[in-house]
């Protein structure tokens, strides 16, 4: 496969988003998936040799120029090295089985083929931001999948729940973009470069790197960890992600495991030489990371909606990987967030399975569904093991990794943060699980049924994909995963721990089993359990307050300056502007009186006085000579008579 045919991946799917934009509605119509589908199934079939091409050693890169800039060019290009190769991996598959699913799960919508556009361009844009060469490449891609998710979360714009979420999520975003394109242009102003290989080779070298101001790349750094922390849905800014529900439940899974925030975690790990420089920045990420995995998984032990506990459950899952890299583990923060993507596009499109079979997502609506809906039982099953760490499922060799990365670099305080992260995360997994599977049909009016083939093939190719994937990265395989991306940047490497591994399984074996005994066996303790804990139940139950928090002290207070500054400007700027207008008429008023009584009066009077002048003439001018004769004998006459001095 020739490289330079890896522009075709992102090139396709934005070819399908131009044809299915333009002629979708009126000619293709519900054939406007196939078309979607085949051009990403095609960018999987290019990008795939690729990528075994890397895995076994290979590195490619190429570029061109775009466009002239001041005295220099600016040129774009590819690069495909070991991460970019294993997110271009997982997309390609994870995002062309996605669409597959949502041929289905959209079918009879009366904007299937926006909703296809939209996707493709999701891809693309994803796609483009993996192989990009340089950070101005990645950045524009960055922010078109920012337009992406803020189309497909409002997708259902008609209801005002979904209209005002993607504006959330939209506005959210940007904040951590505006530092992410600060932290770019610093990176600039101490480098002169934003290309990827130059970066690595200017600070690989210690003489190079020490000629670069530390402040400058520290501040660069920080800057750009706050794209991560929008992008990812980090604390603060994680408040977009729950509310991104709204969208259709594909968008979800897209946006959870291959797209949206991917990304976030994509750029640290991109930009890991340059924390690595400045080492004094790696606490930060690592605090963000690991208090974001606590609250998370601590939010969703109590809430209620599907899709909205994997929605925290993902924001818990971006905060371990966020938590690896800050320690410097970038095999296991880039391994995790590769199994992960499987396992929660699988839990993702299962729970769209349940809400397309039940029309309901509140689990408290559910139980008994196991018989009804098989496929999606098991696949969904799968998945929650993944999530919650059994061996030898993917999940647990991922997470097992960062836990091995916390307890060998010291931070012991952060290893069992993440271990209690790892037991809730198990508990409100199976909380899920035997809620809505399993027990009795808790609502009458519920009558589910399996989804179409369509829908649960995806699931299952998923649910391969969330067993085996953990191999590459398990002592198994000599952690052959964490020792290829070591080929592009290194890091340090742990040894396997008896102790980490028995903690882990110790972790979520205790969570499945209390969520068990608790909701198949004694489901009063759950109440028990809120009424005695009643504080923490409600800091769960309210998500730590920071919606609240954000509207009393963020928008409220911007909001009141709105107003202000629109009573300023209806008062003061339109006061002038109107003052000034009425100024104008009434001038306006004294010309025109003027010019009634004066100007017109004297015109009139020189008018008046003319025509009196033309009467007077006019009676002298008879035509009859002797007339004139007599007027010229007066006034010879008068002259004589004054030359004489007579009178």
């Amino acid at each position: 496969m020739n490289p330079d045919m890896i522009y075709l991946v992102p090139l396709l799917p934005f070819t399908a988003f131009v044809v299915n934009i333009l002629l979708g509605a009126r000619f293709l119509k519900h054939r406007a998936s196939w078309l979607s589908i085949a051009t990403s199934a095609a960018a999987c079939a290019i990008a795939l040799p690729i990528c075994f091409a890397v895995f076994k050693g290979g590195h490619f890169a190429g570029e061109f120029s775009w466009l002239p800039v001041g005295g220099g060019t600016l040129r774009f290009g590819y690069l495909i090295d070991p991460l970019s190769a294993s997110l271009l991996f997982m997309v390609t598959i994870v995002g062309t089985l996605i669409q597959i699913y949502a041929s289905g799960y959209m079918a009879g919508d009366p904007r299937y083929s926006r909703f296809f556009a939209y996707v493709s361009l999701f891809m693309a844009a994803m796609l483009t931001l993996v192989i990009s060469n340089n950070f101005i490449l990645f950045f524009m891609a960055w922010e078109i999948m920012g337009l992406c998710s803020y189309l497909l979360i409002g997708f259902y714009f008609e209801r005002e729940s979904a209209a005002k979420a993607c504006f959330k999520a939209f506005l959210t975003t940007r904040v951590g973009d505006v530092g992410f394109l600060i932290g770019m242009l610093t990176l600039f102003t101490a480098l002169g470069t934003l290309n990827f290989s130059e970066i690595n080779g200017a600070l690989a070298h210690g003489s190079a790197r020490a000629a670069v101001p530390a402040s400058l790349l520290v501040m660069s750094a920080l800057f750009m960890f706050c794209g991560t922390v929008g992008k990812s849905a980090q604390f603060p800014l994680h408040v977009w992600l729950p509310d991104a529900m709204e969208g259709p439940t594909p968008v979800s899974a897209l946006i959870h495991a291959a797209t949206m925030v991917a990304a976030g975690v994509f750029l640290v790990a991109r930009a890991f030489v340059i924390f690595m420089a400045v080492p004094e920045t790696m606490p930060v990420v690592t605090a963000i990371g690991c208090f974001t995995a606590f609250m998370a998984a601590f939010i969703a032990l109590t809430q209620t909606d599907i899709k909205r506990i994997l929605a925290y459950s993902t924001i818990s899952q971006l905060g371990y990987m966020v938590t690896a890299l800050g320690m410097q583990g970038l095999g296991a923060g880039t391994f995790h967030l590769i199994t992960h993507a499987f396992f929660k596009a699988l839990l993702f499109l299962g729970a769209g399975s349940v809400i397309h079979g039940t029309h309901v997502q509140d689990i408290r609506q559910m139980g008994g569904l196991f018989r009804k809906m098989p496929h999606t039982a098991i696949t969904f099953i799968i998945a929650s093991l993944a999530l919650a760490g059994i061996p030898p499922l993917s999940g647990f060799w991922s997470k097992d990794e960062i836990l091995l990365t916390a307890f060998a670099s010291g931070n012991i305080v952060v290893f069992w943060v993440l271990t209690l992260s790892a037991f809730m995360t198990a508990f409100y997994m199976f909380r899920l699980v035997f809620m809505t599977f399993f027990g009795k049909a808790r609502d009458p009016h519920v009558h589910a049924h399996e989804s179409p083939a369509v829908m649960t093939l995806p699931l299952w190719c998923l649910a391969i994909g969330s067993v085996v994937l953990g191999f590459p990265g398990s002592p198994f395989m000599h952690h052959w995963f964490q020792r290829f991306l070591a080929h592009a940047v290194p890091h340090p490497e742990y040894h396997p721990s008896a102790f980490v591994m028995s903690c882990s399984v110790i972790a979520a074996v205790s969570g499945i089993a209390l969520a068990g005994i608790i909701y198949l066996k004694n489901v009063h303790w759950a109440e028990a359990v809120a009424k005695a804990f009643r504080p923490l139940y409600q800091l769960s139950l309210n998500k730590f307050y920071v919606d609240e928090i954000y509207s009393r002290f963020v928008i409220r207070p911007f909001l009141a300056l709105g107003r202000v500054l629109f009573h300023f400007d209806a008062t003061v700027i339109d006061g002038a502007v109107n003052g000034a207008g009425t100024g104008s008429m009434w001038l306006g008023a004294v010309k025109n009186w003027f010019d009634k009584n004066i100007v017109d009066g004297l015109v009139n009077f020189v008018g008046a006085f003319t025509c009196f002048l033309n009467s007077v003439v006019k009676r002298l001018q008879t035509g009859l000579v002797q007339n004139y004769l007599l007027i010229a004998f007066l006034g010879f006459l008068v002259f004589i008579i004054r030359e004489l001095k007579l009178i």
